[in-house]
């Protein structure tokens, strides 16, 4: 079933890419950074085939795929700016979150934000929801942007370039960056349960 579903969705993206261009490679990477996670690894890989087979180039599905980033990135920003904190506020106590815990947010994005963004672009299944603790902690919006567009930029290119060399052999990317997202995605399960664990033992009664 998950690989059904995995396929759907790679045909999908080679579709939209291949009827809008640019433009697709634009908005399928906006809903990527939108908290939806479609996978970069086939949007840029497969823009960069097309750069192979001379429908792109490479600096401009780059710049396409950095852009969309950029644009949905607002819109997970805007969520966590103006839903986060007070959903959090008012039913974060249900799943171990405080206020407490959004003004160490707020701390830890005034100090360490602008590189947590940036660096966070780069990182499997960090890059899809990035935006959302920045706007919980309203990062400073020209700052978030600018991270945004630089973190971004790198990966996209880079994708994009691997796809070019690799032309008609684009699709092995594919099966690598799975492996990768499972583990990140395992090491963030491990982090919440952390957190959650680490939350539950500091309200329990001493003995």
């Amino acid at each position: 079933m998950l690989t059904f579903v995995l396929e759907s969705v790679g045909r999908f993206i080679i579709l939209v890419i291949s009827r809008a261009g640019y433009g697709g490679v634009l908005l399928l990477m906006a809903v990527e950074s939108a908290c939806i996670p479609l996978p970069s690894e086939v949007i840029m890989p497969f823009a960069g085939y097309l750069a192979f087979l001379g429908r792109f180039t490479v600096a401009k599905a780059a710049l396409a795929g950095t852009l969309g980033s950029n644009v949905g990135s607002m819109v997970a920003y805007y969520i966590g700016a103006f839903g986060g904190r007070p959903f959090v506020e008012r039913y974060g106590r249900y799943v171990l979150l405080s206020r407490h815990d959004l003004d160490l947010a707020d701390r830890w994005f005034a100090r360490y934000g602008d590189w947590a963004v940036g660096f966070g672009r780069v990182l499997p299944v960090v890059r899809t929801f990035i935006a959302l603790p920045a706007g919980v902690a309203r990062m400073n919006l020209v700052r978030f942007n600018i991270y945004t567009f630089l973190g971004s930029l790198p990966w996209c290119w880079a994708l994009a370039w691997a796809g070019y060399k690799l032309g008609q052999r684009w699709t092995v990317l594919r099966s690598y960056f799975h492996g990768v997202d499972d583990g990140m995605a395992a090491i963030l399960l491990l982090a919440v349960a952390g957190f959650i664990w680490s939350h539950w033992k500091n309200r329990l009664p001493a003995a």
